[in-house]
């Protein structure tokens, strides 16, 4: 039976990091009430804004098994908010009784008793961002906490009863060694979280130290970026590293302990159905993609008005379809099926990607067994120039 995840945007943080290229912003406590108000408000006129929109009804209908906070850091809005907010939730849709429920949270921003409030309300998840465990790095980037708060945090998580938690640690910050990441990569695991994140850091325009590096300026301290091949290495040393440690690789940055890859994450990766509430928020029912107004004092006012958050919607064609069932699904372990989609969309659309896959397989970068096809290990880190062969083919 088809299952639905339901994300939930809350766009503020305490600080703003010089890697951050979300749209996330920094406000006073005083907005809070508004946007907690506002996600209510979309809650309780999905059914109208979808109709309005000419969107199908029928995800709204389908249960929800997985729910993912995110942001910005949701814990700002304190319990007494989010406990009148998943009351709505819970009104709008039939949650599963075994619904994995993932709260977005950074060091220092909660504390025991909200830690056990949250608990109270049903989230069962936490994912921390701990970023690095060097407390020279998280200066370096603007990170308001240190890699003794990221431990007394998984300390007080686990003594009010989480038994599922996620660290996100991040490869290639300002001022990073070889000696530094290694230390934090044990510092994590000794943690024994059940699931760790790790990413490269991302050289872009949409972050402040990201433009420094770009165009060769001194501020962030973008000169103590490490090279791409730091990254390289980096990331393999954790593979290995994590492996001998138990976790499993099931996706090119996600490791898990068996049983505890993210429920909500794979519905991304395989294209399942989700929804999105929020500023900014994102949904998909399998044909169709639409966006909320990013910005949130837009978003709020089009809701205190009566009027639909959503902004934008499209239908994606089969073609468009395929091609994002290669470059999200490749990105998974176990690869992709190809009897499944050929079933999904006939042979006929996928036969234009057939001299790809083959050539892919012949250099080695795809690794084939039987009609799945997954990543060869040694494609992780070229994936992105990898999915581009599945683009527009």
């Amino acid at each position: 039976m088809a299952t639905l995840g339901l994300y939930i945007q809350v766009p503020f943080c305490a600080s703003k990091c010089t890697f951050c290229n979300f749209s996330s912003s920094v406000e006073r406590s005083s907005i809070f009430d508004h946007y907690a108000r506002s996600l209510q408000k979309e809650l309780e006129g999905l059914d109208r804004f979808y109709a309005e929109r000419s969107l199908p009804l029928d995800a709204l209908s389908l249960p929800v098994d997985s729910i993912y906070m995110g942001g910005g850091t949701p814990a700002l809005l304190g319990s007494d908010r989010l406990e009148a907010l998943l009351k709505t939730l819970r009104v709008r849709f039939q949650c599963s009784e075994k619904v994995e429920f993932t709260l977005e949270t950074t060091p220092g921003s909660v504390d025991a008793m909200l830690l056990g409030n949250l608990r109270n309300l049903g989230v069962n998840r936490l994912s921390i961002g701990v970023q690095s465990f060097d407390d020279g790095e998280l200066r370096a980037v603007g990170r308001l906490h240190s890699a003794a708060d990221s431990v007394q945090l998984v300390h007080d998580a686990r003594a009010v009863g989480f038994s599922n938690i996620s660290i996100d640690l991040i490869a290639g910050l300002p001022l990073q060694s070889e000696a530094s990441f290694q230390s934090g990569l044990a510092a994590a695991a000794k943690l024994r979280p059940e699931h760790i994140s790790l990413y490269l850091f991302e050289i872009d325009e949409k972050s402040r130290l990201g433009r420094e590096v770009v165009h060769g300026g001194g501020r962030y301290q973008a000169a103590t970026v490490p090279s791409e091949d730091f990254m390289a290495d980096a990331y393999d040393y954790a593979r290995a590293f994590l492996t001998v440690e138990g976790y499993i690789q099931y996706e090119i940055s996600n490791f898990a302990l068996p049983g505890y890859e993210s429920r909500h994450n794979q519905k991304y990766w395989r294209l399942d159905p989700y929804i999105g509430i929020g500023a900014g928020a994102h949904s998909f029912d399998g044909e169709r993609r639409w966006s909320n107004q990013i910005d949130a004092r837009g978003y709020m006012v089009r809701l205190e008005a009566g009027q639909s958050p959503i902004l934008e919607s499209c239908l994606i064609s089969p073609e468009a379809q395929i091609e994002e069932f290669f470059f999200l699904g490749l990105r998974q372990c176990e690869g992709v099926d190809l009897e499944w989609a050929r079933q999904k969309w006939g042979s006929d659309r996928l036969n234009c990607w057939k001299d790809n896959i083959r050539s892919l397989l012949a250099d080695g970068w795809l690794i084939s067994g039987g009609d799945r096809i997954r990543l060869a290990p040694k494609s992780f880190l070229l994936s992105n120039e990898i999915f581009q062969e599945f683009v527009s083919a």
